[in-house]
């Protein structure tokens, strides 16, 4: 049976009010190969605390020290990360049941990367509907050209192929950094299911006119200038029909 390691990353700060459903979403797993790192970016609210009560419980690796933002976190987290797979759960996120990662292993062995839906939720956890666009069913690295595609906490791949993120981009590193992992892969395998509920009103959608252009700025590298004219005229005639 294919049960390899799966190294999940948490990113914090100041995360007290929302850190503990995160942790226990992984705690409650029946997955036994789970490698849980924490990094947070030297709190000052009760979130280390909450860390180390939690590491009296199940075994997980933390470092609580001051970072560059949010991508510089997520590298330390790749750094830190002793898996064959690597899936990021921000704090406020949680994984979707205790079966989510049993079950996405068993879709298929030794693909490169899994994916799925993920739900989204508002901070007392109401379900407010399935992130959209969903993904496709058949994942590769131009399926983002029209913008996120996958949830990036709905996302595991390994973690020979998870690159650093580009730190030069400040919001949309993440789409950045996918389309460059998916460039590197060859077998991607849709769960079908739920993989995570994801905490609405994240960095990128608090930024919203700066992510539109880093975001505009991204996929022009990645697909061409006029490519990507094309395809953002499609996204803003399309908006005002969601």
């Amino acid at each position: 049976m294919f049960q390899p390691r799966l190294s999940i990353v948490t990113i914090t700060f100041n995360a007290g009010a929302v850190l503990q459903r995160t942790m226990d979403s992984v705690a409650e797993q029946d997955y036994p190969y789970i490698d849980y790192v924490l990094v947070d970016g030297a709190s000052h609210d009760n979130t280390v605390d909450l860390i180390k009560a939690q590491q009296q419980q199940m075994p997980l690796r933390f470092v609580s020290e001051p970072d560059k933002g949010l991508y510089d976190a997520m590298n330390k987290g790749l750094a830190m990360a002793q898996g064959d797979y690597v899936l990021f759960l921000n704090a406020g996120d949680t994984l979707a049941d205790a079966h989510v990662v049993s079950e996405m292993f068993a879709t298929q062995s030794e693909a490169d990367v899994y994916y799925g839906h993920a739900m989204v939720v508002n901070l007392d956890g109401k379900e407010l509907g399935l992130r959209q666009p969903l993904p496709p069913a058949h994942l590769n690295w131009k399926s983002l050209q029209w913008g996120m595609s996958v949830c990036h906490q709905a996302f595991v791949i390994k973690r020979s192929l998870a690159l650093p993120y580009d730190l030069q981009y400040r919001i949309c590193a993440d789409i950045d950094w996918m389309i460059r992992c998916l460039k590197q892969a060859t077998v991607t395998v849709h769960t079908g299911g739920l993989v995570c509920r994801f905490l609405a009103d994240g960095l990128s959608s608090t930024h919203r006119k700066k992510a539109w252009k880093e975001r505009y700025q991204v996929l022009s590298k990645h697909y061409g200038w006029f490519t990507n004219l094309l395809n953002h005229v499609y996204i803003v005639l399309r908006y005002p029909f969601k």
